[in-house]
């Protein structure tokens, strides 16, 4: 039996855990090849150093360009560089030369990526998001190859760029075999479980919603209800407050730190449409109520969740249109109709990648064996990737569609239940910005 060959490889990743999480998922795989790996971050990245125990971490400064006037672009030029040649010295000085360096997005990874290039170490970049962000859009025709999640990627120039490989974003292996599992049992007298989770940020709107909804409906529906949400620390006790006189099965945190157990009892999630948060929910297979943060760079949350949506894995609001009531019409409609909610988990789980870690695994090891002559890689070939040959819709034209909760479930015939004509919307009549 020949013995693997090994090397090592350094990632870069920093800022939010929209570029962390993938790193730390690809780290797994590459560790369980025998490969040694390394992290290059910054100091917000070096926050989540408890999803890389038991490799070396290394952190640099970083500065970004973004939302800088010409003055303040000039000023942090000298950082960048700074940076840069302080990410050079690190790869220099590493006991083990790397055999390739592996950037994740974002302004954090941009020093150890043109550090390896100055070197000549091989180079590939991630992009998470379903638009090709600065930095990768900036690194993209340098480097050896590009890894996509998303086939349909906006802003990608793919004729420009060595080499293309749609992956997919990788997500941690315990939510993957999720997807294998049986979904939770639901039905009309069933408990209904919820979760609620704002990205690595959290996010504000969902405390000042999704309470006020659920204390809307019916106390029969509100004692069926198991809640899971996650909360910033500054809302909180205003939230506990709230569900307090519902009565109703609330766990509340500031962080989740077991995405995966609180994902696999859960029915339905609500949450932003962050890269990590579709592909996770699409690896396991759960349905979900999207709110796009319309702050987003070239609004990629939108886009991120395209695919999803018009697959009916997911029901889209717009954050302007996302309020108490629309909710809680959603959420009882839902209720009577568990079958739907079943569906779209379904649905969100056919648009799933799970082997998108080993894809990015495969493409970053076979990079680093040849030294980046990606010429003499085989293309991979990706069971992932769901090519949509439909016209692209206009998510910003859509909205929730409106409840007609006097179409009784049990006259829908099994005709109907398998058309995928009769398949109910749960996208759009209203604009998403």
């Amino acid at each position: 039996m020949k013995r693997r060959r090994t090397c090592h490889i350094i990632l870069a990743a920093g800022g939010t855990g929209g570029h962390v999480f993938p790193a730390s998922a690809l780290k797994d795989e590459l560790i369980e090849r025998g490969h040694e790996v390394t992290l290059i971050t910054d100091s917000r990245g070096y926050e989540y150093q408890e999803h890389f125990e038991g490799i070396k971490i290394h952190k640099v400064s970083s500065t970004t360009f973004t939302n800088r006037g010409l003055l303040g672009k000039l000023l942090a030029l000298p950082k960048v560089i700074s940076s840069i040649l302080e990410a050079r010295q690190i790869l220099i000085r590493m006991r083990r030369t790397p055999g390739i360096v592996v950037g994740f997005g974002g302004y954090p990874s941009l020093p150890a990526v043109k550090a390896a290039l100055s070197l000549g170490i091989p180079t590939c970049i991630h992009e998470q998001n379903a638009v090709l962000g600065r930095v990768n859009r900036y690194l993209a025709k340098s480097v050896d190859a590009v890894a996509l999640s998303f086939e349909k990627t906006q802003k990608a120039r793919m004729g420009r760029y060595k080499q293309v490989v749609v992956t997919g974003n990788p997500v941690r292996a315990a939510i993957v075999e999720l997807g294998d599992k049986f979904y939770p049992d639901i039905g009309e007298e069933r408990i209904f479980r919820i979760l609620v989770i704002g990205g690595s940020q959290g996010a504000s709107i969902f405390s000042e919603v999704v309470p006020q909804a659920i204390s809307t409906l019916p106390r029969a529906l509100q004692r069926r209800l198991q809640i899971t949400q996650q909360c910033r620390a500054e809302d909180i006790d205003q939230v506990r407050d709230i569900y307090a006189k519902t009565k109703i099965a609330v766990e509340l945190s500031t962080f989740i730190p077991n995405i995966a157990q609180s994902l696999e009892w859960s029915h339905l999630v609500i949450g932003r449409a962050g890269a990590s948060t579709i592909a996770e929910l699409t690896a396991s297979g759960r349905a979900a109520v999207l709110v796009p943060y319309p702050q987003a760079t070239d609004n990629h949350q939108i886009e991120n969740a395209r695919e999803m949506v018009i697959n009916g894995g997911a029901w889209l609001f717009n954050q302007k249109e996302f309020n108490a009531a629309e909710l809680a019409k959603l959420l009882q409609r839902l209720a009577k109709r568990p079958r739907d909610v079943w569906r779209a988990s379904e649905d969100a789980r056919k648009v799933g990648k799970p082997y998108a870690t080993k894809d990015l695994a495969d493409l970053v090891e076979r990079l680093a064996l040849v030294k980046g002559n990606s010429g003499s890689i085989r293309t991979l070939k990706h069971e992932n990737t769901v090519k949509i040959e439909k016209k692209k819709p206009d998510l910003k034209e859509m909205a929730v569609q409106k409840p007609e909760d006097q179409e009784p479930e049990d006259q829908e015939s099994e005709a109907q239940k398998s058309d995928p004509q009769d398949k109910e919307t749960k996208i759009a009549e209203e604009s998403v910005t």
